[in-house]
């Protein structure tokens, strides 16, 4: 069993993954820079989370296809 994310976590990381496709990797340390310079998120551990999804997200892309 995985870890539960809210819906507004979700739906943020996907809005940006749609947004800018091309920016993102599966790496979480780098999607957290990527969020410092793209995003006007102010908390850090939101920033976190989403930048955690987004790598879970493309992880599980990578897997399917």
């Amino acid at each position: 069993m995985g870890r539960i994310r809210q819906k507004y976590i979700k739906r943020s990381a996907r809005a940006l993954l749609e947004r800018y496709p091309d920016k993102f990797s599966t790496d979480y340390g780098q999607n957290r820079q990527v969020l410092e310079g793209l995003a006007s998120i102010e908390s850090k551990p939101l920033k976190n989370k989403i930048a955690g999804y987004i790598a879970t997200l493309l992880k599980q892309e990578s897997e399917e296809g």
